[in-house]
């Protein structure tokens, strides 16, 4: 059976294609009710899975986090930052060997795999950088 292409779900659609920063489904509902649109939440989740499953935006499960979603569906690795939380792509080759490098006692077949990396992003490092030499410098004056 094929599913209709609502105005709900290109609404869905061209958001997450305007927003560019990983954002969640609770962002995407938040810019599109900002614009004054009627939606409610179960309409932007139910359409993010059925545009991820079709392959037009990529979800990004984030563990211990809210689930991201992407415009970009070439297959390539992100990062979370543990600070601020936001999600960044990782300048990085994606490597399409490693599905065949998997070994499996299992009898899987592996078809993708996606990695999030976690870390801290540049900004949050220089926040933190500022931080620790500001308590530094706090101690050496005491």
């Amino acid at each position: 059976m094929k599913k209709r292409n609502t105005l709900q779900r290109r609404l869905v659609f061209e958001t997450v294609q305007e927003m560019h920063n990983h954002p969640t489904a609770e962002e995407i509902f938040q810019e599109i009710a900002s614009e004054d649109i009627q939606i409610s939440k179960a309409t932007v989740y139910r359409n993010l899975k059925i545009l991820s499953e079709q392959g037009k935006i990529l979800h990004i499960p984030i563990p211990n986090g809210a689930d991201c979603f992407d415009f970009y569906t070439v297959p390539h690795y992100h990062m979370e930052c543990q600070q601020c939380e936001r999600v960044f792509d990782v300048d990085m080759p994606y490597q399409s060997d490693l599905n065949d490098r998997i070994l499996d006692n299992h009898g899987m077949v592996i078809f993708s795999h996606q990695i999030v990396f976690q870390g801290l992003c540049k900004e949050c490092v220089q926040k933190k950088s500022y931080i620790l030499t500001y308590n530094s410098e706090e101690n050496l004056s005491t």
